[in-house]
């Protein structure tokens, strides 16, 4: 897909760009001056998606949630609704690292620090839930950590709102987030809400207290098939310090059955911040069995749609790039 690909020094309306801090599949990132001096960051989706009308009705979503929140955990919008040359999100300028960057250095961290940083999140989150706004994909990429130690939650991208219509196709719009972090609900294709980023949470929180997440895989589909149907690792066995309550936290997020999580992040917040009081009679469940006869052979169903969905939308993009590069031929 072609991109703005604007260098160092370029400007893009009234935004001096630094330089390029980011870029995916959708879009390119700038850290920018703004008119006044300060600092801020550009996202700028590709020219191809722009010219595709879910893909960028998806960026105007993203633009509206970014408005519509306001919380110091969550990264803001600084958009003044002036007319551009180009579609462009601007977003608050955040100093920090990803979690990603803290734990390749530290890989585990001390029960302190997990839980704070989980505390912010669960916050920060339990606010949006509360706006009937669903991250969907939350992952140490997703999350700054600032060297004060204030935690700020990024990219909405493929956030969900209450109330929103489906943008495309189900597979593809559904099934969306990282394979370590999606939940079963996710993997079986359905849209997602606040359990879902509940369960993210949970996963972070184990991968921060164990030094690395509850199911691994060679392949995406070896990890989204532990995800519906393997039992939950003993963290206890993986980090002697984590005591029982906690742990019972961490396997309450991790519940296959969205109706025995935490059902918002405000629900995890309130056992996160006493868990040391916590009756861990209450934390007692059936037990979940395996996956129902043929759930293996749905589960590929889902990625043979998965990889059709994203064949169709390279193609889209290729004759979108195509028609965009000869228009003045």
């Amino acid at each position: 897909m072609t991109s703005v690909s604007l260098g160092p020094g370029a400007s893009l309306d009234d935004f001096k760009i630094i330089e390029p801090i980011g870029h995916g599949a959708f879009s390119e990132v700038y850290l920018a001056e703004a008119p006044g001096g300060e600092r801020v960051v550009l996202k700028c989706p590709h020219e191809a998606i722009l010219g595709d009308t879910a893909s960028f009705d998806r960026f105007r979503r993203e633009l509206e949630i970014a408005r519509k929140l306001d919380h110091p955990g969550i990264q803001r919008s600084l958009d003044a609704g002036k007319t551009r040359s180009r579609p462009y999100l601007v977003m608050e300028y955040v100093e920090g690292e990803t979690l990603r960057d803290v734990l390749h250095r530290e890989k585990r961290l001390p029960t302190a620090r997990a839980i704070d940083i989980t505390e912010q999140l669960a916050a920060a989150m339990g606010y949006a839930h509360s706006q009937g706004v669903y991250h969907r994909d939350l992952k140490p990429e997703n999350v700054l950590v600032t060297p004060a130690g204030r935690v700020v939650v990024t990219d909405f991208g493929i956030a969900l709102m209450t109330g929103a219509r489906r943008l495309t196709w189900r597979w593809l719009t559904s099934a969306v987030g990282t394979p370590d972090y999606m939940a079963p609900e996710q993997i079986q294709g359905k849209r997602g809400d606040a359990r879902t980023d509940v369960y993210a949470m949970g996963v972070m929180l184990f991968e921060m207290l164990a030094g690395e997440v509850p199911w691994e895989g060679d392949n995406p589909l070896a990890v989204m098939s532990q995800h519906l149907s393997a039992p939950l690792p003993s963290l206890h066995a993986l980090n002697p310090q984590v005591l029982p309550p906690l742990e019972a936290i961490v396997r309450k997020t991790l519940r296959k059955n969205p109706d025995e999580r935490y059902q918002d992040g405000k629900e995890l917040l309130h056992d996160l911040k006493h868990w040391q009081d916590l009756d861990l009679a209450e934390f007692v469940f059936a037990e979940e069995g395996q996956l129902r006869a043929g759930s293996e052979r749905y589960l590929w169903l889902i990625v043979a749609g998965l990889s059709l969905g994203f064949l169709a939308v390279s193609g889209i993009a290729v004759y979108l790039y195509y028609l965009l590069t000869h228009a003045h031929h």
